[in-house]
């Protein structure tokens, strides 16, 4: 008797045993999405603040904005001063975007990679546009590059000013993204790559760019995003002069301040629809070189 108890304890419940398809079925039954209490409590907590805080408001704005339809849309996009904030805000953007992505990784580089005198206080710096207000960031920068200028440089109220504006408060994406990214890479690999006799440019082609490119790509993406919506920064360096140097936020105080809340509202949609082609095309491009990778 001990002796089948035993064989009986050491059978394995395979497919012809009883213990086997009982298992399966079991395991079956179970769905891969079920969530816990507090899993679906969490969950709803979160889309409601999520809502509240961004969806709602979204909804709405594009609501007001599609009061007025198609014939809306385009009477603020045809209007010459309108459409010059648009244009000179979009591209000063994506100039401002491409100048963070080229920068922003060199100095999180810098950061990770070299040691030098002084690196801990460059580090908290770094921050610096994200923690000063907007308005006195305008005041501080027109108070360097404005008719006073003590480096000689009288960039207020051109076009240079809204490029400086915006290089300013945009400066900290791409490095806060890209630097958590660096500090994990493990040196190893880079070494043995180049052991191997891989010269420089290829090492970083091959290994470091393919894992940087997702962060650099979404730290572009919070840059663009933050760039087009910027206005206390350029209101006291850009003078926003139409058809020069103002910019599709205050463009919109503009038609607030008028009481057209639907044109307003017209052109937000716009800038917003703008904002999401941009991000899904950079997160297609990083996708892409990640494939490569």
């Amino acid at each position: 008797m001990t002796t089948a108890l035993l064989d009986g304890a050491h059978t394995p419940a395979g497919p012809e045993s009883p213990q086997g398809p009982r298992r399966r079925r079991a395991r079956r039954a179970t769905p891969r999405n079920t969530l816990t209490r507090g899993a679906a409590l969490g969950l709803g907590v979160t889309m409601m603040w999520f809502s509240l805080l961004v969806l709602i408001p979204l909804t709405a704005v594009v609501a007001a904005a599609a009061e007025g339809g198609w014939d809306r849309y385009f009477s603020v996009l045809t209007n010459s001063q309108t459409w010059a904030a648009v244009t000179l805000t979009v591209t000063q953007a994506l100039l401002v975007t491409a100048v963070n992505v080229v920068m922003g990784t060199v100095i999180a580089w810098v950061l990770v990679r070299d040691r030098f005198w002084g690196q801990s206080l460059l580090n908290v710096i770094i921050d610096v546009p994200f923690a000063l207000p907007t308005i006195v960031a305008g005041l501080v920068l027109l108070s360097l590059y404005g008719p006073n200028s003590p480096l000689g440089l009288h960039w207020a109220f051109t076009e240079r000013a809204v490029t400086l504006a915006l290089a300013f408060v945009t400066l900290p994406f791409v490095v806060r993204t890209v630097q958590p990214v660096l500090e994990e890479l493990e040196a190893d690999v880079e070494e043995a790559a180049a052991s191997l006799g891989a010269q420089r440019l290829t090492v970083f082609r091959r290994i470091i760019l393919p894992s940087l490119v997702p962060a650099v790509m979404a730290g572009a993406a919070l840059s663009f995003a933050r760039a087009i919506s910027e206005y206390g920064s350029l209101v006291l360096l850009s003078g926003n002069r139409p058809y020069e140097t103002e910019v599709v936020s205050v463009r919109v105080l503009t038609f607030i301040e008028n009481g057209n809340n639907a044109s307003a509202a017209a052109l937000a949609s716009v800038m917003l629809f703008v904002a999401l082609v941009v991000i899904v095309a950079l997160d297609l491009v990083q996708r892409r070189v990640a494939r490569r990778g």
